[in-house]
């Protein structure tokens, strides 16, 4: 059990990157959704104990992470959203030195679990290139790899299917629902296919606060009724906005599709439908940006 109590983190430059941040994190695999800036990195940051939070505490069973850094190392796997990589060191080489530094003695142990990460990743066939040489998406997933070292207990993973092919994601999505059922694993991105495919449990955050909590499904339920969409080639959506609580807006061909928040049909020809992860998302966004139009590049571009 992962549990987070009052967390706040103020930079230099005055930016309040984390608000106050209360979340319980169980067994299971566990979504943090929000845009580029929200706080993300930084609440993973500082529960990596990357950087020390301004005031707040951390602990993750029994462990009191802000005091005691080292033993939560020792469960921890962690892929940021930027990592380097050594020049002229093969991914078998760097990957069995991080095994090396993770504690794996063992050199039989450490070979065997070297390789299977490397199998697991779909990097076996590269294990004596180069990682400097490899494509993003490659380096993604030898980055997966070494956060997957000696079994961590704990793992966090920031962005990870930034890079990666319709493929690449695919086999990331399965290779982390089979990690997730036993540990800790917390997911952050801008994506919302990462959560809703993969993650029973979610917060969407923003402006370094939390805004919503919960399952996808029970977080959808809440606003089951009020979510209305009309597709139309003369759309005022400016004069929609002003009007109404506008969710999103999509093109499709020479239409636009506008997503309304009402309790009652906001005018003739929407439709009742029942909501998305994405409805629900720019919903928190909105409220916590008192109003504003989204779009869905917001979500998958994180723009």
């Amino acid at each position: 059990m992962l549990e987070i109590n009052g967390i706040s983190k103020e930079y230099k430059n005055g930016v309040k990157a984390l608000q106050n941040i209360n979340l319980t994190i169980g067994k299971g695999m566990f979504g943090l959704l929000g845009p580029n800036g929200a706080g993300k990195s930084s609440l993973m940051r500082t529960l990596a104990t990357l950087q020390l939070p301004d005031s707040g505490s951390i602990t993750f069973d029994g462990i009191d992470v802000l005091q005691q850094p080292d033993e939560l190392k020792k469960v921890l796997g962690y892929l940021p959203q930027e990592f380097g990589v050594y020049p002229r060191v093969s991914a078998y080489e760097l990957l069995n030195y991080l095994a090396v530094m993770k504690g794996i003695s063992n050199k039989s142990a450490r070979k065997e679990q070297v390789l299977s990460l490397l199998e697991q990743t779909n990097l076996y066939d590269q294990r004596n290139n180069d990682v400097a040489t490899f494509s993003g998406g490659m380096k993604r997933r030898f980055g997966i790899a070494q956060a997957l070292l000696a079994e961590p207990k704990l793992i966090m993973v920031d962005e990870p299917t930034a890079g990666l092919d319709p493929q690449e994601r695919n086999r990331f999505y399965n290779l982390l629902c089979d990690l997730g059922e036993n540990i800790v694993l917390i997911l952050s991105t801008h994506i919302i296919e990462d959560i809703q495919e993969l993650c029973t449990d979610m917060a969407i955050i923003n402006k370094g606060q939390v805004l919503r909590q919960g399952s996808p499904r029970e977080l959808m339920a809440e606003i089951a009724g009020n979510v209305w969409v009309k597709q139309s080639g003369s759309l005022n959506v400016e004069q929609l906005q002003r009007d109404h609580k506008v969710l999103s807006t999509k093109n499709a061909g020479a239409n636009r599709v506008v997503y309304i928040h009402s309790q009652h049909q906001p005018e003739n020809g929407f439709e009742l439908i029942d909501p998305t992860l994405e409805d629900v998302y720019f919903n928190a966004l909105m409220q916590s940006n008192s109003g504003g139009l989204c779009t869905s590049s917001n979500v998958i571009a994180g723009e």
